[in-house]
């Protein structure tokens, strides 16, 4: 890198078509931060979402880049931010900004700098927000010709609790394979009956039962469908406590803290027998194209965060029916 790379940072606001539901709540918007770097012509970008439940904030992600704005521009180097910045969403934008950056400046794919194989389309899920029953069973059916679905849990025990919900979207999309993201929002007390109702309804996957440092449980308890990771796995140095209570990982570039780091934890993640999921926060493509290179590894794939909002950035991603394909060299990397 020369002395003439330049930093910019936007703060953007990109409405949701409807509401996005979790067990914490709900939001209408997706609010990002992007980074763009640029020496000369050449112009890298990179998105992120600053998220809450991390203790992230647009001012707190802002800052941490802001702190490093010198020594970008005197030439940090990908390899060299990963010390520099700590996992999150802010050293996200940073590297997938330097991942594109490096990919415009040699004329090459950023996959063929990772030295990965040219990226497919992938079956990414489509997420069916937590609801009502009724209401659930109503947005899965007009989401039945996807081929997966992930599907919200973690609600309260009213129209019969998360049992009642799992049973109405199973019935309102018998065709899709269902995976399930509890946001933490189990107990100990009912989780065994959860993954009960869960398996009844052929569910493949559970996301994240029990809270993080509250899952001790997972470690004992019959588990008939595989367990992931989400909210108690960051970067490679979270894995070594996951053993014997998960069988998946949820990788997320916001929670890495960029593709660099992702690929590393992929690596090490399989090599400690988990199957790897490749999420996403809900954000535009900007954010989900370095996400493609990752999950061309994952035995699932989550990576619908464009198909949530009411408009994608211009250039995004391409999805079809239930495939997402690869970006273009113009958009990213």
């Amino acid at each position: 890198m020369s002395h003439y790379l330049t930093l910019s940072l936007m703060t953007e606001r990109w409405p949701i078509a409807g509401t996005f539901a979790i067990s914490r709540g709900a939001k209408t918007e997706a609010v990002v931060v992007v980074a763009e770097l640029a020496e000369g012509s050449f112009k890298g970008r990179g998105e992120c979402v600053p998220y809450a439940r991390y203790g992230e904030s647009v001012a707190s992600v802002t800052a941490a880049i802001e702190a490093i704005r010198l020594r970008l521009a005197a030439g940090l180097t990908r390899q060299a931010l990963q010390s520099a910045m700590p996992a999150g969403a802010a050293r996200n934008a940073v590297d997938c900004a330097l991942w594109d950056l490096e990919a415009k400046r040699s004329g090459k794919r950023a996959y063929e700098l990772a030295g990965l194989p040219t990226p497919q389309p992938l079956t990414t899920a489509f997420t069916i927000s937590i609801a009502a029953p009724a209401a659930m069973a109503k947005a899965a059916a007009a989401a039945s010709g996807r081929a997966l679905l992930k599907v919200k849990l973690g609600g309260n025990a009213e129209d019969g609790g998360d049992a009642a919900r799992i049973a109405a979207v199973r019935a309102a999309a018998p065709k899709a394979t269902l995976i399930v993201d509890a946001n933490e929002g189990w107990t100990e007390d009912n989780l065994a009956g959860h993954l009960a109702a869960c398996a009844q309804a052929g569910v493949v996957l559970v996301e994240q039962p029990l809270p993080e440092g509250q899952d001790q449980a997972l470690a004992t308890i019959e588990r008939p469908i595989p367990v992931c990771a989400d909210e108690s796995v960051h970067d490679r140095s979270s894995l070594s406590g996951l053993k014997g209570k998960y069988d998946a990982v949820n990788i997320k570039l916001d929670k890495t803290g960029g593709l660099t780091e992702a690929l590393a934890m992929a690596a090490d993640a399989e090599q400690a027998g988990f199957a790897i999921m490749a999420g996403c926060m809900v954000a535009t493509s900007l954010a989900m194209a370095p996400a493609v290179l990752l999950a061309q590894r994952a035995r699932f794939v989550d990576l619908d965060g464009p198909l949530l909002l009411a408009k994608d950035r211009d250039g995004g991603l391409r999805y079809r029916d239930s495939l997402v394909f690869p970006p273009e060299a113009t958009f990213w990397g």
